[in-house]
């Protein structure tokens, strides 16, 4: 019984999201368009609604530790549901995502990302969309900001293991920016597939940047460690192991 009612909790708070995705965006649309300060108001009006409803909704808290940056660099999340989008955008001052080009052509939803200034990319072209994006960085053409990386290219469940992609070491060898990997817990509570919510304490982690100048295969050496040691110490903490 306790689990048939979380569910509907969940379920309602899902489609609550939804809705506020759906007015939230069309009242902000006129904004949005013209103004880039519109369209990032609108996303943060969202995410802060995701993390405002949780806790009274299902009962899962959002916590960000660490110190997100407010300067131009990379930042390489862990990506395990879409609850860490939420808490990740809403850290920083001027983030914006590598998003799938598909997005784009979704009412609404993929006017606002381009409008904040996310990269489109095709799926499986990944070598070809970060060329064409690190040319766009360099002509100006690109919004400046923290830009928002997910280093295994998906979803990936805690005690998954599942590669560290190239795309990642490329942008940083090629922008010359710092990288500021981000560890999370977050799919403990909100899973990948399926309506239930876990009550609990979500939490997102920026960790220590990396500075700019490693070789490729040591950068990704440096950045797989620091994310999967410090999410699995926020898993730990949220009472799961890996399996060995």
């Amino acid at each position: 019984m306790a689990y048939a009612i979380q569910w509907l909790r969940s379920l309602v708070y899902m489609t609550s999201i939804y809705l506020a995705i759906a007015v939230v965006g069309l009242a902000l649309f006129p904004w949005a368009v013209f103004s880039r300060r519109g369209a990032r108001a609108g996303c943060m009006t969202v995410c802060r609604y995701v993390r405002w409803a949780g806790p009274w909704m299902v009962g899962l808290k959002t916590e960000v530790r660490g110190a997100p940056p407010d300067y131009e660099c990379i930042v390489a999340a862990k990506h395990q549901s879409f609850l860490d989008v939420f808490m990740v955008f809403s850290a920083l001052p001027a983030g914006k995502f590598i998003m799938k080009r598909i997005l784009m052509y979704a009412p609404v939803v993929g006017q606002y990302g381009l409008r904040i200034g996310c990269i489109p990319v095709d799926r499986g072209k990944r070598g070809k969309a970060i060329k064409q994006m690190v040319e766009a960085v360099a002509r100006g053409e690109a919004t400046p900001g923290q830009l928002i990386i997910y280093p295994q290219g998906t979803r990936t469940p805690p005690g998954v293991k599942a590669p560290y992609k190239i795309g990642p070491a490329v942008l940083y060898e090629q922008l010359g920016q710092p990288c500021v990997p981000v560890a999370a817990n977050v799919g403990l509570f909100w899973p990948k597939r399926g309506v239930y919510r876990k009550p609990g304490t979500a939490v997102v982690e920026f960790l220590e940047p990396i500075p700019p100048g490693l070789p490729r295969r040591e950068f990704l050496a440096v950045l797989e460690e620091r994310i999967e040691t410090a999410s699995d110490r926020l898993n730990a903490e949220a009472g799961f192991h890996r399996a060995p």
